[in-house]
């Protein structure tokens, strides 16, 4: 995952982030194989207020489920002194689809706003989850539809208020 964060020496066991995975509602319905399953692809990370988690472009190495803090997706536009804030998740939500499809490439930018806690989960480890568990596989891979079509929708209407000089 991110160079730029910081993980507690005391990592939670699998078991643990099994656990959390279970009661996020992105997960809820899953099995608990299908949870340890996840649970061995994942681990807890830290970001200090303004970390850069990502940058578009940069190889995408998995995603993030945003326990704690607020994270701004950002986009860069030429000729503009800061980038445009696109959409800013908090507590909850996911973070992070670039990982699912070729050329694993993340297409925004995203900063942590303030001190940030998520458990990262990581891409490499997923798709060889989702091979050995195909409905695993597909069952994510619906969620995060929805994941990436609401966000390429509020980029979209970002997009256009920025336009319009909002």
């Amino acid at each position: 995952m991110s160079t730029s964060d910081t993980t507690s020496s005391a990592a939670p066991s699998a078991a643990v982030l099994a656990e959390a995975l279970a009661h996020h509602p992105f997960f809820h319905d899953l099995p608990a194989p299908a949870l340890e399953r996840l649970a061995a692809c994942a681990r807890e990370a830290r970001f200090d207020a303004g970390t850069q988690i990502f940058h578009a472009g940069g190889d995408a190495d998995g995603f993030f489920v945003i326990r704690q803090g607020t994270v701004r997706v950002e986009s860069k536009r030429p000729g503009s002194a800061g980038p445009a804030v696109l959409q800013t998740l908090h507590e909850g939500e996911i973070l992070g689809w670039s990982w699912l499809t070729p050329p694993y490439r993340w297409a925004f930018d995203a900063r942590a706003v303030g001190p940030t806690r998520v458990i990262a989960l990581g891409g490499a480890c997923l798709r060889a989850a989702f091979e050995a568990d195909p409905l695993l596989g597909y069952r994510l891979v619906t969620r995060f539809a929805g994941v990436m079509g609401e966000r390429l929708r509020a980029a979209h209407m970002r997009m256009l208020e920025l336009d319009d000089g909002g």
